[in-house]
């Protein structure tokens, strides 16, 4: 199928919206803070000073991320034309980088509806870079402000919903409105669209299980990476540590919309993607990843946001499952031979 003129607004990503502020580190400064070299967590008040300190490093870079908005970017570069197939919704602060996210939303020809307050600053994430591992540390600030009844409840803002057929929310709006979350999956249910997610962290499933299995029966298309996989199987008590298993463990678990069955996607870096199929049939299969030389790979930071963009494109492009893994692979190919979430003019993908 190819994408029509009036195709604007066909996928959702609701998030949060963070700067990026990214620099390389030695093993110290990770340990001045207490950081794990590939973790993602949130800022505590013993990270005040780490953002203090990586804006004076010598090479750091700023550049548009958060999560989600990470994925519908790239699914938006993929695709091309015509732009503004992807909304984005998420709460910012009225300053500088806030300027800066509506800025590089526009150059992304992502259609962004940000809520705006001034109570608090525009969300940052410092990505503390070690070799080819990256440690993230956000401080959400702004994006922790998205109130739903002040912005997706709106009937302007609600139509845009309305227009979808793909919806992507990453796990990490799970710590800031659930009861988004949940009326923009219900809606997703109800209308036999598509509705997927991501576990994006350990911490998710470990301090967010509640409202993480709150949403999950409304979930069509559960993505995540090794890491994840083994902690969300631990805390639901999978007892298995083979990642097949806790895929098909995962298809099954309770489902709204029995039209569609469940896809659970899980990266594991250079190593195969785990990807349950057919129903009926208990197998998964694995699907391998690109090559690329090691030297190649310049920052690992976004792969997973980059994968999940280029599985969208081809997903609202009514591809097979196969080719929305194909296009995934692509895209995160792409994204780690480059600094930050970023890429070149246009993709060369067929």
């Amino acid at each position: 199928m190819f994408l029509s003129p009036h195709s604007e607004n066909t996928l959702f990503g609701m998030g949060n919206p963070l700067l990026d502020i990214s620099a390389v580190v030695d093993k110290d400064f990770l340990d001045k803070f207490g950081l794990k070299p590939n973790d993602q967590i949130l800022a505590e008040d013993k990270h005040k000073a780490l953002f203090e300190e990586i804006v004076k490093r010598s090479k750091v870079e700023y550049h548009a991320g958060g999560s989600t908005q990470n994925s519908v970017k790239i699914a938006q570069w993929m695709i091309q034309k015509p732009h503004k197939v992807a909304t984005f919704f998420g709460c910012i602060g009225t300053d500088r980088f806030g300027e800066i996210l509506k800025k590089k939303a526009e150059e992304a020809h992502v259609d962004a509806h940000y809520y705006e307050q001034n109570e608090e600053p525009t969300g940052t994430c410092a990505a503390c870079i070690t070799g080819d591992n990256r440690s993230l540390v956000a401080n959400l600030a702004a994006a922790n402000c998205y109130k739903k009844e002040k912005h997706l409840d709106l009937d302007s803002n609600w139509e845009l919903v309305e227009k979808a057929k793909v919806y992507y929310i990453a796990g990490f709006f799970l710590t800031v409105s659930p009861e988004s979350i949940l009326k923009v999956a219900k809606h997703a249910s109800d209308n036999n669209k598509i509705f997927c997610m991501n576990l994006s962290a350990p911490f998710i499933s470990q301090f967010f299980k509640e409202p993480l299995m709150k949403v999950m029966p409304y979930v069509d298309i559960l993505f995540g990476n090794e890491t994840e996989a083994a902690t969300f199987a631990k805390e639901l008590g999978f007892e298995t540590d083979d990642i097949a298993e806790i895929a098909k463990k995962t298809q099954n678990l309770p489902k709204d919309n029995a039209k569609r069955q469940r896809v659970v996607v899980f990266t594991q870096g250079k190593d195969d993607t785990v990807a349950t199929v057919a129903q009926n049939d208990n197998r998964v299969t694995m699907f391998p990843v690109l090559d690329i030389d090691q030297n190649d790979i310049v920052d690992t930071n976004g792969a997973g946001d980059a994968f999940v963009g280029g599985f969208l494109s081809a997903l609202v492009q009514e591809h097979a499952l196969e080719e929305c893994i194909r296009a995934g692979h692509y895209s995160a190919n792409v994204i780690i031979r480059r600094v930050g979430c970023t890429f070149p003019e246009k993709p060369d993908f067929h």
